[in-house]
Formats: structure tokens, sequence, C-alpha cells
């Protein structure tokens, strides 16, 4: 079966006059085919969690922030000290959605 390269043209011009007629399907087909892949991809990279070692990595990175027993002595002296401020503390203590 050997073909001219002159002839291919020929033969592949009926080929298209047919399949006129089903472009709308074959686009409507590809881009459901790439919508339904993207979906799974999503899908699936959003089901991943992080492993275990990963979780602790990131906790041991994280600094958590101490408070001296100082600055406690003194806010605890200042709000001792002053009537409004302890007023407003024991507010908020009591109902602290309230403004």
């Amino acid at each position: 079966m050997s073909t001219n390269l002159k002839e291919i043209p020929a033969q592949i011009i009926p080929i298209i006059a047919k399949l006129k007629r089903y472009i709308p399907l074959i686009a409507v087909l590809i881009s459901a085919s790439l919508y339904g892949f993207l979906i799974l991809s999503v899908n699936s990279l959003t089901a991943t969690e992080p492993s275990e070692a990963a979780v602790l990595e990131k906790l041991q990175a994280v600094k958590r922030p101490k408070i001296d027993q100082d600055a406690i002595n003194k806010i605890k002296s200042l709000e001792d000290s002053n009537i409004q401020v302890q007023s407003l503390f024991n507010q908020a203590r009591n109902n602290p959605f309230q403004e």
C-alpha cells in the first residue's frame, strides 16, 4: 500500500467533508473531557493530607510566645490600682461578647 504524497490531500478532503457535520459534537466531547479531567485532578489534590512528619516539622518551627512573669505582675498591679480599669476587666470577663 504505497501512497504518493500528492494523493494524501485528495484522500483527506472527503473525510474532512464528512466530519464537518460532527465538529460541534467533537468540540463538546473534548470540552467535557477536559472539564472532567480538571475536576478529578483538583479533587485528588484537595484530598491529600500532609504526613505526620511534615506536621511535626511545622509545629517545631513555630515559636510559641512567652510572657514574662514581671509583665504579668505589672499588669496585675496596674489593674488593682485603677478602679475604672478593674471594673472594665471584670465586665469583660463576665460578658466578653458585649461591647
